[in-house]
């Protein structure tokens, strides 16, 4: 099945997708914020430079995109009908980096949280912005 858009329209697209301050990631940070944590943004000494770093609790938080990071098992994790080996492989080394940084994480002694995309919609981000804060606070 041909792409619906042109080779221009598409890169365009493309183009416009940001790998730092997303929408969900300023929606937590907004929230962080409120609550009256203070953080660092986008840590390039530490492994997969989190999103949000809060050296006091030690604890990461990566806020991942449900289609960019594979979240199994979610209604917007959708592999693309066309060059779908390359989607693959692309997401897939994006799970096998994310995965390989968690760990690296871990044997520093960081705590880490992941919040998925999915998660800050409105029937469920009540429960994600309280667990976070209980996470946070049992630190």
């Amino acid at each position: 099945m041909a792409d619906v858009h042109s080779k221009e329209i598409r890169s365009y697209n493309m183009s416009k997708i940001r790998s730092k301050d997303t929408k969900p990631e300023l929606y937590v940070r907004k929230f962080l914020h409120s609550q009256g944590f203070r953080y660092r943004l986008h840590v390039k000494d530490l492994p997969g430079k989190p999103d949000i770093v809060l050296p006091k609790y030690k604890t990461v938080i990566f806020i991942n995109g449900c289609f960019w990071h594979g979240h199994e098992g979610c209604r917007y994790y959708v592999i693309p009908k066309t060059r779908t080996e390359w989607w693959l492989n692309k997401i897939n080394r994006n799970i096998k980096n994310d995965a390989e940084s968690i760990l690296l994480l871990k044997e520093s002694g960081w705590n880490i949280i992941v919040i998925w995309e999915c998660e800050l919609k409105k029937n469920t981000v009540d429960f994600v912005f309280s667990s976070l804060i209980a996470t946070l606070r049992s630190h």
